[in-house]
């Protein structure tokens, strides 16, 4: 089992940052990938970016150049650094670990909510 816990969404204003974090717990030697999805209203839930326990990473076509997956093995913590924030990155965001390679298992954590002002 996989315990995952968010933090440092909130309100921000457009062009602001914000900097999510994702504490995982538990059997995390088990973890082959983190990521970090997110879901406005309406919307489907979709994949923001992925970093693999190899460090490889992904991101969607639109936060490109403007978020940075990272983690810190140390801390069992993994980090969404979002810049240049736009209205339309409003959402409930998830972080979300894979289980095996390749996955059979994931986790999800509570989510937390990020509201960009235009």
């Amino acid at each position: 089992q996989v315990h995952l816990v968010e933090s440092g969404g909130g309100l921000v204003q457009g062009g602001g940052s914000l900097r999510l974090s994702c504490a995982a717990s538990g059997s995390i030697f088990a973890i082959s990938a983190m990521a970090w999805y997110r879901q406005a209203p309406g919307k489907q839930r979709e994949l923001v970016a992925r970093i693999t326990r190899g460090g490889r990473t992904n991101y969607a076509d639109s936060v490109k150049g403007r978020f940075t997956i990272s983690r810190d093995n140390s801390k069992n913590t993994v980090y969404l650094q979002m810049s240049s924030l736009k209205p339309e990155d409003t959402a409930d965001y998830y972080c979300n670990a894979e289980e095996g390679d390749p996955p059979y298992l994931e986790y999800w954590g509570q989510g937390t909510q990020v509201t960009v002002s235009s």
